[in-house]
């Protein structure tokens, strides 16, 4: 014998591109959008009767209908548009969670129509709405960090295998993925993601490093304490080593000045932090 267990199904990665027309200025939202849909789909696994499936062809065609009605705005609300969509108008569906990443184009000048993309992280956000309330995660991923000085790695724990040497002066370099959690609705989506955006990198510019596992708590901490309505941050920062180049059978001094990058394998420190009033387990995201 064998039971159904948790499952889902939707359409991933649509591609959407909206222009705001509106004025002679006109503003891009470029989005990929995923849709995860979840409740009475048991007979469909176990029998294939498909009465209560929406097709995932429809929910793309549902992503671009919308964006074209309601417009796109900040991802949070148009991700929390879909999602209540979705439950409230399909009684065979429970939870629906939409998550959006946004990529962003720079203006070429003072021209209000030409643009290239950035290079800048993708912000990113996922909603969920179960039919009572939506659960919302902000974020982004591919924020690259550096620091020339201020960090240090010494003291650590050594073994019979340990050949790091210790560092007094190093570059510490990452590209910090981060999702927060919010206890409600923000007042103004934009405002409390360049808010979240800001602390990170005034926390990782202000501190100075012992270890990459200080550098993200101090990047966590300066979130959860400063940005209203974030409960906890969730942080992902890969270690990009930068290792001092000997220069020596060249004849040359490298007084900390050239660098081997290398990219692979790399130190992965991750971690949460929790606002005070968080409690002491994170919820499960």
């Amino acid at each position: 014998m064998a039971r159904l267990g948790a499952n889902q199904y939707g359409k991933a990665e649509i591609r959407l591109m909206k222009v705001d027309r509106g004025s002679e200025r006109h503003v891009l939202h470029d989005l990929n959008v995923s849709i995860a849909l979840a409740g009475e789909m048991k007979e469909v696994h176990r029998r294939g009767d498909n009465t209560v499936v929406l097709p995932t062809d429809t929910q793309k065609n549902t992503a671009f209908a919308f964006a074209r009605e309601h417009g796109v705005g900040e991802i949070e609300e148009f991700a929390s548009l879909l999602s209540r969509h979705f439950v409230d108008s399909q009684a065979s569906i429970h939870r629906a969670r939409v998550h959006i990443e946004e990529y962003a184009w720079e203006r070429l000048g003072t021209a209000p129509h030409s643009f290239a993309q950035s290079g800048r992280e993708v912000r990113t956000t996922t909603v969920t709405y179960d039919g009572r309330g939506h659960r919302v995660l902000s974020g982004l991923t591919g924020l690259v960090l550096l620091s020339s000085t201020g960090s240090e790695f010494r003291g650590f724990a050594k073994d019979r295998w340990t050949t790091l040497a210790e560092a007094s002066d190093r570059i510490l370099c990452t590209s910090v993925d981060a999702t927060w959690r919010h206890t409600g609705q923000a007042n103004d989506w934009g405002k409390s993601y360049a808010a979240a955006r800001a602390a990170l990198v005034e926390a990782f510019a202000d501190t100075y490093s012992r270890s990459l596992q200080q550098t993200l708590y101090a990047m966590g901490e300066r979130v959860v304490s400063s940005v209203p309505g974030v409960a906890e941050i969730r942080l992902s920062l890969p270690n990009r080593h930068h290792f001092l180049v000997d220069l020596q059978p060249f004849g040359l001094e490298n007084p900390g000045e050239v660098f081997h990058v290398d990219d692979r394998p790399y130190g992965l420190i991750e971690g949460t932090v929790l606002a005070d009033d968080a409690g002491e387990d994170a919820e499960a995201w």
